[in-house]
């Protein structure tokens, strides 16, 4: 890749990391003072639909009911350091520093597939109705909250389905198998030490699958990293009933409408592909359905906002305000 290329790849990353190194170490006062700004103009907000919408959000990613007491292994809002990873720490302070240093909290980061045992912000977790104590947070924005333009109409794409990935996972490795030499397929695992295997296909970027129709979504060891970028395209997004969600609320997408739903051992794929080949309006219809559902996601202040409310509702819901 040229250096213009590996840019433009990773122009992205650089302005997220050299932005967030500079807002969380600004002075403690200028986000005390912007929270109350942010609160007090929520509050004034008239009841309806805008108030309504952001209302509900908030309850779905904290859904703490009655009041919850935090163990002693519970952090510090003052003491939180960084971990492993830049990204998480990065979203995590930036919303921290608008609260009082003294507030207690739990935070799991990465790839989270359980509920924990007590309240805990998180970027993931299993779609159950009993998820309450997995609080959702939009955590490693870089790699997961991603979007690019699509300059190519649904029309112009490639009549295929496309789909790169590593296939750590055995469900991965399964659909690989099942279709890697499919003729309406284009899918491949990049993973580098099965180069030489059958299955194994070279990196391809963003910009380059957009140029088919059909782009599945597979999940990994949570949610599908790509599933974000896809329903914000002009290609027809496919994908298994999600089994976890995050802050982008896959748990409400609903099948047919924002998306193809496929099989989970996916033997009814080659189906769907055909039908939606010769039924381009309702294909374009759930392009455009899952397009108007990103879009409120691309809201950066609604989204602050919405982040800030479901963590000042996680530290009154553990008494602490």
């Amino acid at each position: 890749m040229s250096l213009k290329n590996r840019w433009k790849a990773n122009k992205h990353k650089f302005l997220f990391y050299g932005k967030g190194v500079f807002e969380i170490g600004l002075p403690k006062r200028y986000y005390h003072y912007e929270q109350r700004k942010i609160l007090n103009a929520f509050n004034r907000m008239p009841l309806g639909r805008d108030r309504y919408y952001i209302e509900s959000r908030v309850n779905y990613y904290n859904k703490l009911s009655g009041q919850s007491v935090l163990n002693q292994q519970a952090e510090r809002v003052g003491s939180f350091s960084k971990q492993k990873s830049w990204s998480y720490y990065i979203d995590m302070k930036r919303y921290l520093l608008r609260f009082n240093e003294s507030l207690q909290f739990h935070f799991l980061p990465g790839d989270v597939r359980n509920v924990p045992q007590e309240p805990a912000f998180v970027k993931s977790r299993p779609i159950t109705q009993d998820n309450q104590y997995s609080i959702l947070l939009k955590l490693n924005r870089v790699r997961h909250y991603y979007f690019v333009n699509d300059p190519l109409s649904f029309d112009d794409k490639k009549d295929k389905l496309v789909w790169r990935g590593a296939c750590h996972q055995s469900h991965r490795q399964a659909f690989v198998k099942q279709y890697y030499a499919h003729p309406l397929c284009d899918v491949g695992d990049t993973r580098k030490g099965v180069q030489g295997d059958p299955c194994a296909r070279p990196f391809m970027s963003i910009s380059e699958q957009l140029q088919y129709k059909f782009i599945l979504s597979i999940e990994g060891n949570d949610v599908a990293t790509n599933l974000k970028w896809i329903m914000a395209s002009n290609s027809l997004c496919f994908m298994a009933k999600p089994k976890y969600e995050t802050w982008f609320m896959e748990g409400v997408l609903k099948p047919g409408y924002h998306y193809v739903e496929v099989a989970d051992d996916y033997s009814d794929l080659e189906e769907k592909m055909a039908y939606y080949s010769c039924h381009l309006g309702e294909a374009k219809q759930i392009i455009q359905n899952a397009n108007d559902y990103v879009k409120p996601f691309l809201n950066y202040q609604q989204e602050h906002l919405i982040g800030l409310l479901v963590m000042q509702k996680y530290f009154e819901k553990t008494g602490q305000l």
